[in-house]
Parts: structure tokens; C-alpha cells; sequence
């Protein structure tokens, strides 16, 4: 059985240094980049199962690497790697597809914890549900391919994992706190706003009028409940 791979993008030699030891010890294959544009080539060439993410980083920014590898379709899980006086970055990061982040300075057995939590969740969600269809829509989960009335129907990662969690508890109301944590993979989160974003960009892909949605509806003080 093959190692899980970790690809460390981190510019700090001591740093990079620190988790590749200590990734190696914990049983991981390591590829350590040491700027963004090294990053994006490993991210591509080495097919990592998780990749840590620097934000400030020489050539290309992690928040530039993120953009890029989520415009080029990767699924990869992303934690990225923030100062605390980059709290917007976070905010940014969430947006654009990372899929966790761990403020500096931090704990190993924190972030260790997060890569197998996120691991342990891409491993899980690749074995569920694979495909659904409503109204004109037809999706393919294991694929991550949509259509709706038989054109390509253009839908990011994130809001692939959306609708699938969505379709999972068909008829349920869900908390946007439940979104937060089982998507971002982020406990008490404050930017409930990230949330509501990505519904109302969904919405606007899959409803005839998301000003007055059939499919993902609003739940007043809760969240949202689907009914398709």
C-alpha cells in the first residue's frame, strides 16, 4: 500500500524543514516546494493527496496558488498556512476553494489532526453518493460533471460538495454552522457570510430564478433545506 502524500509549499527553510520531519515521521510520502510557482508545478507533477499552503510566498502567493489550482479543476484538500494578522486572507483563502487553514504560530498535533480530518472526509465523500438528478439538472458527483437541459453546467469544486451534502440530507434544514464544518472542515468559523456567497452563486447556476428559489430554499434564523 502506497504512502498518503503531503505536498509542503513553504518558504522558510526551518519551517519546511519542521513538517517534512515531522510529516515523515507520522508515515507520509513528503514534496517540499519552496515558492508558488514550484508549488503549482509539484501540485500538478506529484499528485499529492493533501498539499499545506503558505500564504506569503515568494514568485506567486498562496492565495495565487489556491485561485490557480482550483481554476485548473484540482479537487486536492488545501490547508493553508496563515499569520494571524492575516485574518482576511482566511476569509479570501475559504472563498477562492482552500478547504481548511491554521493560524501561525500553531501546534503540529493541531495541524496533524486537520490533515487526517480532511483526509478521512475526501476518502469518504469519494465513496458516497455519485450521482443525482432533478428538474433539468443531472450531476455526476464522482466526476464532478453537471448538466442542466443537456448543456455542460459549469460548477466549482465547492459548490459540487454543496449540493452534494445538500442532496445528502434532502428535506432537512441545515445550519450554516453544519456547512462550515462538514465542507470547510472549520469548527465556530464567524464568517457564516462564505456560506450564504456560495449558495446564492448555486443558486444562480441551478435555480430558473434564484431570486425566488424551487430548489435551495432559505430557512429563516437556521440555514438552508433542499428540495429537489
Amino acid at each position: 500500500m502506497s504512502l498518503q502524500k503531503i505536498l509542503i509549499v513553504e518558504d522558510e527553510p526551518d519551517m519546511a524543514l519542521g513538517l517534512q520531519d515531522n510529516f515523515e515521521y507520522e508515515g507520509y510520502e513528503v514534496v517540499v516546494a519552496r515558492d508558488g510557482e514550484e508549488g503549482v508545478q509539484f501540485a500538478n507533477a506529484e499528485k499529492p493527496d493533501i498539499i499545506i499552503l503558505d500564504v506569503m510566498l515568494p514568485k506567486m502567493s498562496g492565495l495565487d496558488v489556491c485561485r490557480h489550482l482550483r481554476g485548473e479543476g484540482l479537487k486536492t484538500p488545501i490547508i493553508m498556512l496563515t499569520a494571524r494578522s492575516q485574518e482576511m486572507d482566511k476569509v479570501i483563502g475559504l472563498e477562492i476553494g482552500a478547504d481548511d487553514y491554521v493560524t501561525k504560530p500553531f501546534g503540529i498535533r493541531e495541524l496533524l489532526a486537520r490533515i487526517r480530518a480532511r483526509l478521512r472526509n475526501t476518502s469518504q465523500t469519494n465513496s458516497e453518493i455519485e450521482s443525482y438528478s432533478f428538474a433539468d439538472i443531472s450531476i455526476n458527483f464522482k466526476k464532478y460533471q453537471a448538466t442542466k437541459s443537456g448543456s455542460p453546467l459549469d460548477l466549482s469544486t465547492r459548490e459540487f460538495e454543496l449540493l452534494k451534502y445538500l442532496v445528502k440530507h434532502r428535506g432537512e434544514a441545515v445550519t450554516r454552522d453544519q456547512l462550515l464544518d462538514d465542507i470547510w472542515g472549520i469548527e465556530d468559523y464567524p464568517f457564516t457570510r462564505t456560506v450564504d456567497n456560495h449558495i446564492s452563486k448555486l443558486r444562480q447556476k441551478i435555480e430558473g430564478d434564484s431570486s425566488n428559489p424551487k430548489y435551495i430554499i432559505t430557512v429563516h434564523r437556521i440555514g438552508y433545506k433542499f428540495l429537489g
